[in-house]
């Protein structure tokens, strides 16, 4: 038996087994498939996930669908798959009680694997740091964006929650505001371990050497951020530097 989840501004309502089909229905009208079987403008399509430029109650919003495993038995496909989508849904509502931007939650839908939430306008921090790549880096605003993601990653760490997925791919600078939003919370979760932290961490410090290099070395600065953030952060680092160190040893064995 299957019930429907819909969330509105992160008021969580579960719906019982009757009222399903009538819910089911209305929130299918509200969101529903295109001619060519999507849910709006194809934006990104990953090995887990498709998502969409949609709107939902005339709102412009992210539908993110999630596949089915055809190689999985169906009933445990189905069961791995709104397990993943509600994890991702509980991890992006704490964070916002954490007090770090994120999406507002619209709707999870369990039959159709889908997660609606708010479209946030602005530019990737992948795009803004290119760009100073290209045409010089302006050092107040590198300033800012360090100190946003290093008080951002300190609220999560210390709430117990992993995102997982440190990327600047994952980092927005808001239209209007210049806040920083965190997206993505597909690999999120909850951990109290300094051991999880430190990978955290050490997955952006990669994507930070890999792809802004030019930018110098802005991991110094999110970390000088991050330890006024988080209450935790000796433990932390204490634990990024053996990460740091088995990372070494395993390129250098290749």
């Amino acid at each position: 038996m299957v019930s429907l989840t819909i969330l509105f501004s992160n008021s969580l309502f579960t719906l019982g087994n009757w009222q399903v089909i009538f819910v089911a229905l209305a929130f299918h009208t509200m969101q529903t498939k295109d001619g060519d079987g999507s849910f709006g403008v194809l934006v990104k399509q990953g090995a887990e996930a498709r998502v969409f430029d949609s709107t939902f109650l005339g709102r412009r919003s992210i539908v993110k669908e999630r596949f089915s495993k055809k190689y999985r038995h169906p009933t445990l496909d189905s069961k791995l798959t709104i397990k993943r989508l509600n994890a991702e849904a509980r991890c992006m509502t704490k964070a916002r009680r954490l007090g770090v931007l994120s999406p507002t939650l619209y709707a999870v839908d369990p039959l159709l694997y889908t997660l609606t939430c708010e479209y946030i306008e602005g530019p990737p921090v992948k795009d803004v740091l290119l760009d100073f790549g290209s045409h010089g880096v302006n050092e107040e605003k590198l300033n800012d964006i360090a100190l946003q993601i290093g008080n951002a990653v300190g609220k999560l760490h210390d709430g117990g929650l992993v995102h997982g997925d440190l990327t600047t791919s994952n980092m927005i600078i808001q239209e209007g505001t210049n806040q920083l939003v965190l997206i993505d919370f597909g690999l999120s979760f909850t951990s109290t371990l300094p051991e999880d932290r430190a990978v955290d961490l050490y997955v952006l410090e990669r994507a930070l050497l890999s792809m802004h290099s030019s930018c110098g070395n802005v991991m110094d600065r999110i970390l000088a951020a991050y330890k006024k953030s988080s209450r935790q952060w000796c433990a932390t680092l204490n634990k990024l530097a053996q990460v740091r160190q088995r990372g070494r040893k395993r390129t250098m064995v290749g």
